[in-house]
C-alpha cells in the first residue's frame, strides 16, 4: 500500500479539524471505519507510475473517500438497503440515529468539495478536478447507478443488460474517478479515455465479485450484511449462477489487463492493486 499511514493520518485531520459536533463526529467514525482505501490507491499508483509524488493526491482522494462513504452511509439506511453492518461495525444509522446518519452523509459530501480544492495544482487542473468529482459522484455518475439500482428491485424480468448499466454508474464511475483525477494531476490527459475504459471493465468486474463474495462469504468475514439476496436485489449470481459468474469476472478482467497496455506510464503498482481484486476474499 502506498503512504497507507500518512494518507490514514491525512483524513483524520480534515474530517475533525474547525468545530465540533455529534454529525461531526459520525462524520468521521464512518470515513474512518476501515475500508480498503482501494479509490485512493489507485489514484496514488498511477501518480506514482507518472513519476509524480503521491502525496500530491491527498486532497482528491480525501474528497473522493468522503463522497464514498457519505454514499455508504446513505445505502444503509433502513429506505435504501436497510443494512445493520458497515466494516465489521454497526452502520452508522445504528451507532447515532438515521438523522445524525443522514447529516453525516450530507457532511461528507459537501466537505469532500472543500477539501478537493487545496489541492496542489493550478487553478485550470483544480477546476478540472471539480467537474470530474461532481459529474463521476453525481446524478449523471454514482447516483444514476443508484436511481437505476432502485428501479431493478421492482422488475419482474431483470436483465443482464441492466445489471451492467447498474454496475457501470454506481460502482464503475466511482472507481474510475481517482484515476482520470491521477490523470489531470500528472497532465497527463491523453490516457483519460483508456483510463474510463479501465475503470468501466474494473467497476463491473469488482462488483461482480462482491455479488460472488456475498454468496461464498459469511458477514463476519465480509464486514458486512451479506443482505442482497434478502433484498431481491438484482446480482450477477441470481441471474447468471455462481459458475457463469465467476467466467464473467475473468472475462472482464481479460479486457482490463489489455486496457493497461495502451497507458503512458509505469503500470506496476495499479497492476498490483487489480491483481488484490481479482484474487481478494472479502
Amino acid at each position: 500500500m502506498i503512504l497507507q499511514n500518512e494518507f490514514e493520518q491525512y483524513l483524520q485531520n480534515r474530517v475533525t479539524e474547525n468545530l465540533k459536533s455529534p454529525t461531526k463526529e459520525a462524520m468521521g467514525y464512518s470515513l474512518m471505519n476501515g475500508g480498503k482505501r482501494i479509490r485512493p490507491q489507485l489514484c496514488f499508483a498511477l501518480l506514482k507510475g507518472y513519476g509524480i509524488n503521491p502525496e500530491i493526491g491527498f486532497p482528491i482522494c480525501c474528497a473522493i473517500e468522503m463522497i464514498h462513504t457519505y454514499s455508504l452511509i446513505h445505502d444503509d439506511l433502513p429506505s435504501m438497503d436497510n443494512d445493520d453492518l458497515r466494516r465489521g461495525k454497526p452502520s452508522c444509522h445504528k451507532a447515532y440515529d438515521e438523522a445524525t446518519a443522514i447529516l453525516a452523509g450530507d457532511g461528507l459530501l459537501t466537505k469532500a468539495f472543500e477539501v478537493a480544492l487545496d489541492s496542489n495544482t493550478t487553478s485550470d487542473i483544480k477546476v478540472k478536478l471539480i467537474k470530474a468529482l461532481a459529474s463521476y459522484s453525481g446524478i449523471d455518475g454514482m447516483i444514476y447507478g443508484q436511481d437505476r439500482d432502485l428501479k431493478a428491485e421492482k422488475e419482474k424480468n431483470p436483465t443482464l443488460d441492466q445489471l451492467i448499466e447498474i454496475d457501470e454508474y454506481k460502482t464503475a464511475k466511482l472507481l474510475t474517478l481517482p484515476m482520470v483525477c491521477a490523470a489531470l494531476l500528472s497532465h497527463q490527459e491523453q490516457d483519460i479515455p483508456y483510463l474510463e475504459k479501465i475503470g468501466y471493465y474494473s467497476g463491473i468486474q469488482f462488483q461482480m465479485q462482491d455479488d460472488i463474495l456475498d454468496i461464498t462469504q459469511s458477514a463476519d468475514v465480509l464486514g458486512k450484511s451479506t443482505s442482497d439476496k434478502d433484498n431481491g436485489k438484482l446480482t450477477i449470481v441470481s441471474l447468471l449462477g455462481l459458475e457463469k459468474s465467476k467466467n464473467m469476472v475473468k472475462e472482464y478482467d481479460g479486457y482490463l489487463r489489455e486496457a493497461l497496455t495502451h497507458l503512458h506510464c509505469d503500470t506496476v503498482e495499479i497492476v498490483k492493486i487489480f491483481d488484490f481484486l481479482l484474487n481478494r476474499t472479502y
